[in-house]
């Protein structure tokens, strides 16, 4: 019997672990002195004074409050009356039809959801002659969608719960219906109320798949936020936003079990104290007491009507209104103490023409998820920023207008090389943003610098198990092709079989095929040898720990990418756009932007600037600048287009066979 209870022990501190052991970990992170979210260097509250610094963020978070308070709060008046309309059925078949219904929401894949709300509010909106069909609102409709069954689920329960003689009894002592259930029956489900508004601010504060889905332009929740970020690395500070939020959630959950153990204490008091069915003046008068200190309706309507107004304040501005949709972590936004960018611009705009203009800035974490949102026809955005092979298909698809160059004359900083580049060889859609180029990045405490010159680094066996490929198929085809020769956007099938064989050959010697998580694994010395952009290997740098010795190098032929401006077909100011594309050309953010990400600008202003190339180092502008006899021809030959969907298929499936041996 001992042992039995001391595994029983074991077993359920093993439970805890699982459970609680990463949320130890990210409370400890949040107070690392460092940027690595690996090696613990030392205590500070620095990711928390950062935190409260960034104003995206805090917008973000913003609008999750604002849109988990609305939803949960309407979502517990509806589902509080939809849990006593369902428990006055008396058919059984209705009953149970009524809970299939309820449970739908939360049985389907959130996946499922998603979709289907994002093509009825489309399809509604087009209808209506909307041209932006998603919004604050839609969000709004989806999230008490997918709440509402957690609250009648919590309620309904309570209402079974309860003696029905109570509400009949009040209305013998001549309570009207309403002022029944208001005194009577809501005192007895006042618990599974809270716990439902509870659960329902917790899943809305948490959701991701339906939000991702049926967002628009200029309200962006913090989960969109952070999955945003996996362009390049999540920072420190969101940990301190979690820890925070971790805390705010557990204090939630304590308040309720406290008020749901003193409400079942007062209300089994109650129970007691009556002796028939029929409530006695005392019994009343106890009920009173219990429900003056607990004004839930007038209290829900209120907030209610708070949520809205301040809604209706932000959306109700007079400003011309700014739709940006730009990759995660792809400027400078003020956090470090660095150049704001989008706050300087509404400042600039506002001096220079007399007019205030809000900037609504959003962000996507690929090309193909920018892609999806604006080809449904669901947003409308006035500048997006996606990379060289999206821009050739959205040019080719009509999805892109052509810029007027008179609204953009600092166009004139853009170098010879980046113009006529084959996704836009006429120079009319695009203005070049940022660029980069593939190396290799390695530990020098590990491999030996004679080892270091090519691709086939990546496929040495000395360096077994110490090795990340990229984990899609584009570029992991890439590296194979370039060491083998292969021109990169061939047709030939049989080149890309090739292609296959050699990274079969590479699979027993990766230790894993990633895309962000590079950056824990490079920093913390997890692995040794990477393909990556070079602007990410700086990042890496910063973050690194003592005994890591990172280094980078090109390896020939290379890949080659180019991140532009462009002005989508959706667009509803289109001079406002070119004019913030203007700016974003003039010296000081497009500075502060190479600054801030660490990519290479095409920009004059930027890589002739002396005060520039000091801030950076000179080896660093060599490593983002390499001299290069023509980047057109280089950029021409090597980077990556657009394939056919039936070679994008196929590629695919050769992807698959390679991970899966």
């Amino acid at each position: 019997m001992a042992k039995m209870k001391l595994s029983s022990k074991i077993y359920t501190a093993l439970i805890f672990v699982f459970l609680f052991a990463p949320i130890a970990i990210l409370i400890v992170f949040s107070f690392n002195a460092a940027k690595s979210l690996s090696v613990f260097s030392g205590f500070s509250l620095s990711w928390y004074r950062e935190l409260f610094h960034d104003s995206e963020t805090l917008g973000s978070v913003r609008n999750t409050l604002i849109l988990a308070l609305s939803s949960s709060i309407i979502s517990t008046v509806m589902g509080t009356f939809a849990a006593v309309g369902i428990n006055k059925l008396r058919s059984r078949w209705y009953r149970a039809a009524m809970d299939s219904v309820t449970n739908i929401p939360m049985m389907n894949p959130d996946i499922i959801t998603g979709i289907s709300l994002m093509l009825m509010f489309v399809f509604v909106g087009r209808i209506f002659g909307a041209s932006t069909s998603l919004n604050f609102w839609t969000m709004l409709i989806a999230h008490i969608t997918f709440c509402l069954p957690y609250v009648i689920l919590q309620v309904l329960p309570k209402l079974q719960q309860m003696d029905p003689a109570l509400p009949e009894a009040a209305m013998d002592l001549g309570c009207t219906p309403m002022r029944a259930f208001l005194k009577v029956e809501l005192p007895e489900i006042t618990p599974g109320i809270v716990t439902g508004l509870i659960m329902a601010f917790t899943m809305s504060l948490d959701d991701f798949v339906i939000s991702y889905f049926t967002s628009g332009n200029g309200f962006q929740t913090l989960p969109i936020s952070i999955y945003n970020m996996t362009k390049k690395t999540v920072t420190p500070k969101m940990y301190a936003l979690a820890t925070i939020i971790f805390f705010v959630i557990l204090s939630l959950l304590l308040i309720n079990n406290v008020v749901d153990t003193d409400d079942g204490r007062k209300l089994r008091k109650l129970r007691k104290s009556r002796k028939s069915a029929k409530l006695t003046a005392m019994t009343m008068a106890t009920f009173k007491k219990i429900t003056s200190s607990k004004p839930i309706m007038i209290g829900g309507i209120a907030v209610i009507v708070a949520a809205i107004g301040v809604l209706i304040g932000i959306n109700s501005s007079k400003a011309l209104v700014l739709n940006v949709y730009n990759w995660g972590e792809y400027i400078s936004d003020g956090s470090e103490d660095s150049f704001d960018t989008i706050k300087e611009f509404e400042n600039w705009y506002q001096e220079t023409y007399g007019r205030k203009v809000r900037v609504n800035y959003t962000t996507f974490a690929s090309n193909e998820d920018m892609y999806s949102k604006i080809s449904s026809g669901a947003v409308s955005y006035d500048v997006i920023v996606p990379s060289d092979y999206m821009i050739a298909r959205m040019k080719n698809e009509g999805m892109l207008l052509p810029l007027n160059f008179d609204n953009i004359p600092n166009y004139q900083y853009i170098g010879d090389d980046f113009r006529g580049l084959y996704y836009d060889e006429t120079n009319e859609y695009t203005v070049p943003y940022t660029y980069g180029i593939v190396g290799i990045i390695y530990d020098a405490n590990v491999v030996d610098e004679a080892d270091a010159e090519n691709w086939d680094l990546l496929w040495n066996p000395k360096y077994s198990g110490s090795i990340l490929q990229f984990n899609n198929s584009r570029d992991a085809f890439g590296t194979a092709m370039y060491k083998l020769g292969i021109d990169v956007n061939t047709d030939d099938k049989a080149e890309w079989n090739r292609a296959l064989d050699e990274l079969l050959k590479q699979r027993p010697l990766v230790k894993s095929y990633v895309m962000d998580e590079i950056y824990n694994m490079m920093e913390s010395g997890e692995a040794a040898i990477a393909a990556y952009y070079a602007g990410d290997y700086f990042t890496m740098i910063d973050a690194a720990a003592d005994t890591v010795d990172l280094q980078f190098y090109y390896p020939e032929p290379t890949n080659v990418f180019v991140d532009a401006m462009c002005i989508p077909t959706c667009c509803e100011h289109k001079e406002l756009a070119e004019i913030f594309i203007n700016y974003m050309l003039s010296e000081e953010p497009a500075i502060a932007n190479a600054e801030y990400i660490y990519y290479a600008s095409p920009n004059s202003l930027v890589y002739e600037n002396e005060d520039y190339i000091d801030d950076i180092g000179e080896d660093t502008y060599d490593i983002l600048y390499p001299e290069i006899e023509s980047f057109g021809e280089l950029y021409n030959e090597y980077a990556y287009r657009t394939l056919s969907n039936d070679m994008l298929d196929y590629v695919n499936r050769l992807w698959e066979n390679c991970k899966i041996g």
